[in-house]
């Protein structure tokens, strides 16, 4: 027996619903659990291309990553918002509203304002796809656990018992760094950039 069409949209919303969740707690994962393994990627004694100076937590820089975060979530989030009620306002005030399909929920009796309805649509793409960027990112800086331009500055790598005799001697391995694990961890999920992917992604949604 074929589904009718408030059984349909019904079913869609909960599937949308059920893919949304596993994408939210995939980035959460990803973020804050160590679930997934870096790569360890090792380096040469003395490697100039890893010898720059520490320049300072991110906090302290001129555009902080919180902000830039912040921006990347909200600022769209509020053009969609702002957008789509006029563009509701401006059908009411054509008395176009009437022509407008409303959609139902759960049955005959129960319907969703076409304002609400676009507004949660966009929103949600918007977000599932602020998400699905976050967790490419993070799959990318995993998989290739690319060394930061001032690695050894936090990495503090004891040349010495290592017996870094040469620059072209190769080291590997996590037991080579003394220095805080958290600095190093963060100064191996360097490429791709988070700030630039989240900036790009919510600069291409806003055009």
């Amino acid at each position: 027996m074929p589904l009718l069409p408030a059984a349909l949209t019904s079913s869609m919303l909960y599937f949308q619903m059920v893919i949304m969740a596993g994408t939210v707690m995939l980035a959460y994962y990803f973020e804050y659990t160590d679930t997934f393994t870096v790569n360890v990627q090792g380096f040469f004694c003395h490697d100039s291309a890893y010898r720059k100076p520490y320049p300072g937590p991110e906090d302290s820089s001129a555009v902080p990553p919180v902000l830039l975060y912040s921006l990347a979530a909200g600022v769209p989030v509020l053009v969609i918002i702002v957008g789509e009620t006029a563009v509701f306002c401006l059908q009411l005030a054509t008395r176009d509203f009437e022509n407008q399909e409303k959609t139902i929920l759960t049955g005959d009796c129960c319907y969703i304002n076409p304002l609400v309805r676009r507004t949660v649509r966009f929103l949600g793409i918007y977000t599932f796809g602020l998400f699905a960027t976050d967790i490419f990112v993070n799959a990318g800086q995993v998989v290739t656990g690319n060394l930061a331009p001032h690695f050894l500055a936090l990495c503090k790598p004891n040349y010495t018992a290592l017996g870094c005799q040469q620059y072209t001697q190769f080291i590997s391995g996590e037991e080579a760094c003394t220095g805080n694990p958290d600095l190093i961890m963060r100064a191996r999920k360097t490429f791709p950039s988070k700030e630039a992917a989240l900036s790009v992604y919510a600069a291409m949604y806003l055009t």
